[in-house]
């Protein structure tokens, strides 16, 4: 064989090589919903990461400066909760340069998937305070000092399952794959039970409170409206109900398996999840409840409502 013919060869062999290895490089770029590698089944935008990451990096800071001056142990969970929820944006921006990496993935669902549940572990403890500031415990279902223990240890025992189903979502079978799924959505159906008790619970305490104890329902009047005790609790049930929100979005996206639309399509991730989670918490940022509630760490903060109230009548009738 001639050397020209050898050459001719050989430059046919690379040309043919190159053309193979562009295609297969360009398959995962052209369409990633049809890329079995990448669970997302798109390519994270940076531009949206970055806006969601700056937004809780905002009210985190914000939860930081309120906690260091109006303190409120309540609230603990959910400063540690809104930077470990900015730490989930901090690991998608690797997820949009390794789409295909399984480990990445599943770092960003265990961060932004269970950082919630300190959100709503700390919804049940407000509560508790506010209804033994104004001493209104006949009001609840559950005595103030209990209402938080019973829902956060339910909280836990969701978290946990959620967490056993989140660690199988990149499983190589489709059977560990369906199980994950499965376990996964059992989680989030009994954390949405559990957070709707909640929220009937509160929203019956409200109506009761404004309906049996008007004079209490009014205590605060002479107060600004940001420092009146009802500005809190509007706080409470809008930020519940956005909770409320972002949890039914997950129950219906785990319904439809982790291939599924919702899944699959970033909108929805940050329109259902992404804004109701921040809303939730930035509205604590002015409505922080501890600069509402004196002494909010202290057993003595409890029936202060009644007594301000009691002495505004005394005075009244003076």
């Amino acid at each position: 064989m001639s050397l020209r013919r050898m050459l001719q060869r050989a430059l046919t062999l690379f040309s043919v090589m190159s053309f193979a290895m562009s295609a297969a490089a360009a398959t995962p770029d052209i369409d990633p919903k049809d890329d079995p590698m990448n669970p997302l089944r798109y390519i994270a935008s940076n531009a949206l990461t970055g806006v969601a990451l700056a937004a809780v990096l905002l009210v985190a800071i914000g939860h930081v400066y309120s906690f260091w001056r109006y303190r409120g142990k309540c609230m603990l969970p959910m400063v540690i909760g809104d930077w470990t929820y900015a730490l989930g944006f901090v690991v998608r921006f690797a997820l949009h340069s390794n789409p295909d990496s399984k480990g990445v993935y599943i770092i960003f669902q265990l961060l932004i998937v269970l950082s919630p549940c300190a959100f709503i572990a700390t919804e049940y403890m407000i509560l508790g305070r506010l209804a033994r500031y104004l001493d209104c415990s006949r009001h609840l279902l559950i005595a103030p000092t209990k209402i938080a223990r019973v829902f956060v240890i339910s909280d836990v025992v969701t978290f946990l399952i959620q967490a056993g189903g989140a660690s199988l979502s990149t499983a190589k079978t489709e059977s560990a794959l369906k199980a994950g799924e499965h376990i996964f959505l059992v989680g989030l159906i009994l954390q949405l039970v559990s957070f709707c008790i909640f929220l009937l619970i509160y929203v019956r305490f409200l109506l009761l409170v404004w309906k049996r104890d008007p004079q209490l329902w009014n205590a605060d009047h002479s107060k600004v409206w940001y420092d009146d005790w009802r500005a809190l609790a509007y706080a409470l049930l809008i930020s519940s109900i956005a909770i409320f929100v972002r949890c039914t979005y997950r129950v219906i996206e785990l319904a439809e398996g982790f291939r599924g639309r919702l899944s699959t399509t970033e909108a929805y991730f940050y329109a259902l999840d992404t804004l109701p989670i921040c809303i939730a918490i930035a509205l604590y940022v002015p409505f922080w409840p501890g600069r509402i509630i004196p002494r909010i760490d202290d057993d003595g903060s409890r029936k202060l409502a009644n007594e301000e109230y009691r002495m505004d009548s005394a005075t009244a009738l003076a």
